[in-house]
């Protein structure tokens, strides 16, 4: 395969239902595989959806998970294992809560409690509006914008930022303006981005659930560098996610249709940038809300 090739939509995502597959090796014990190629620090959000598969298997039958709240310990090593604990903390009528510790080579790298509602009826209001974006459909999709800006670097990039940039990714993202990484001038913190996997999962709602944790760390702690006109992709900054948590508003979202994840930030300082996030559905339903915190410093070069 060249380094401008790309693998079958339907291979990644029976890769990315695998990464997201965690087996069992105890009653309250499960193992997380590494994902395929994977190269550095594990990606916090694949942490944090095997975390919730972990939590999800060992859920009460006919409970779904509405909230998930995570703290980030230690950088996790990409081509390991992961091994997840559960602690059984609630077992209730109506809802029950799941502690889970994720670790690798006997450290724990995340520390993750979900909680559990069997379903009902209630009340309903939805405050938040959806922004008013274009369509998935008139926008360029984020994964031609970076295959054009390495054929137009090809020379003045390194392997490993080819690499990082061309990399398959189990989901499509399509972003309204410009990219984030692309624009050195200085924007409000504010994002919208249409995502969605690039080929259909399977009819499993705790998968999509699990798929939308994954998703919920995508851009989010990029927004808070938007103020500032800074980018990892360019190396210019260096950070790692410290704590996420996310609430599921809807129990039955698909992850393989058009949802608008839009994030902003309200707060940057000593070191740490507030990030907070608005999943809808194209019809403007809120299908779950996010909030995190992350570690985010200006990257000092060597002279």
């Amino acid at each position: 395969m060249d380094a401008l090739s790309t693998p079958k939509p339907s291979t990644t995502i029976a890769d990315f239902v695998r990464l997201l597959a965690v087996g069992r090796t105890g009653e309250d014990r499960f193992i997380g595989t590494p994902q395929p190629g994977g190269v550095g620090r594990v990606f916090g959000g694949q942490v944090i959806a095997q975390a919730l598969q972990a939590a999800q298997a060992s859920a009460p039958e006919g409970m779904a998970a509405h909230s998930l709240h995570a703290y980030f310990l230690r950088g996790g090593e990409e081509g390991l294992d992961t091994s997840y604990e559960v602690a059984r903390d609630l077992d209730g009528r109506s809802f029950a809560n799941r502690r889970v510790a994720a670790s690798q080579d006997g450290e724990t790298i995340l520390s993750l409690t979900a909680s559990f509602q069997r379903a009902e009826d209630g009340l309903e209001h939805q405050q938040a509006p959806m922004p008013d974006v274009p369509p998935p459909e008139d926008l360029k999709p984020d994964a031609d914008q970076r295959r054009a800006m390495v054929e137009r670097n090809w020379d003045k990039m390194s392997e490993a930022q080819r690499s990082l940039a061309l990399r398959p990714r189990p989901l499509e993202t399509r972003t309204v303006g410009k990219l984030h990484w692309m624009n050195t001038e200085p924007s409000p913190p504010f994002a919208q981005t249409w995502f969605r996997t690039i080929a259909p999962l399977p009819d499993d709602p705790a998968l999509h659930r699990a798929a939308i944790a994954y998703a919920s760390d995508y851009t989010l702690l990029g927004t808070a560098a938007l103020p500032h006109g800074l980018s990892w992709m360019r190396g210019e900054l260096t950070g790692a996610s410290l704590d996420h948590a996310l609430w599921f508003h809807q129990a039955n979202a698909r992850v393989d249709e058009w949802l608008l994840y839009a994030t902003e930030s309200t707060w940057t300082g000593h070191g740490r940038g507030y990030n907070r996030g608005m999943i809808f559905d194209r019809a403007g339903k809120l299908v779950a809300s996010v909030a995190q915190e992350g570690m985010m410093r200006r990257r000092i070069k060597n002279s």
